[in-house]
């Protein structure tokens, strides 16, 4: 896709129609367990260790998959505010009833477009295994930082994962499932880098900071 031009809605419902809830029941096992470990070799628990880091109690979490980071880690309080947006109902039905708990906020948005969550704003923002899923280039993908400091206060803190494609050491599995994900539609991030990536978080984050665990690319900066 030219990087000049927006994703086509075809190319952005492709990202998460993946998500159902079929592909759900199974996800926490087949991705956050057997992909995670095998291909991709970042496993789930480093990513919770990465939410633990990050996570505030005033917290929006962006592509929400099952919610099973956030039903895992930790807040500093018993009743953090939280907030979740995907443009799919089924993954806002799943993470919801995961964090039931918390009484989660829920709002059906694309985080490739401008949003408005009725003028309030948080202290961190979640994007975990969103960006590789979004279509075009991981420098057109930069304006989501842009759409989310709308929804920040100053210093608030953005941080998740991605899988990238070069510039990180791929097995032959990671290799594989990359390349079918891309074919379907699933995965867009054979042009994602870490050298695009640590561009799109200067545009827009200050004190960045990555961190490559097998092909996952662990991040977080500041507004």
């Amino acid at each position: 896709m030219d990087s000049t031009q927006g994703p086509t809605p075809d190319e952005v419902d492709a990202g998460h129609a993946f998500y159902t809830r079929r592909s759900l029941a199974i996800y926490d096992l087949a991705i956050l367990w057997y992909f995670s470990r095998l291909a991709w070799k970042c496993p789930a628990s480093r990513v919770l260790r990465h939410y633990d880091e990050h996570v505030s109690d005033n917290h929006l979490d962006i592509g929400v998959g099952t919610g099973y980071f956030l039903d895992r880690c930790t807040f500093a309080t018993s009743s953090p505010r939280i907030a979740l947006m995907d443009p799919n109902e089924a993954c806002l039905d799943a993470a919801s009833r995961r964090i039931e708990r918390y009484e989660p906020e829920r709002y059906r948005e694309s985080v490739l477009e401008p949003f408005d969550l009725g003028g309030r704003s948080f202290d961190s923002v979640g994007m975990n295994y969103l960006l590789h899923c979004l279509p075009g280039d991981i420098r057109s993908k930069a304006v989501v930082f842009e759409h989310v400091k709308a929804v920040t206060e100053p210093g608030s803190v953005v941080f998740g994962a991605t899988l990238l494609h070069d510039g990180v050491d791929r097995n032959w599995m990671a290799r594989t499932v990359m390349k079918r994900n891309n074919r379907h539609g699933i995965f867009s991030n054979a042009d994602d880098d870490l050298d695009g990536l640590e561009w799109a978080l200067s545009q827009h984050l200050a004190e960045t900071k990555i961190e490559i665990v097998g092909c996952v690319a662990l991040f977080a900066g500041r507004t």
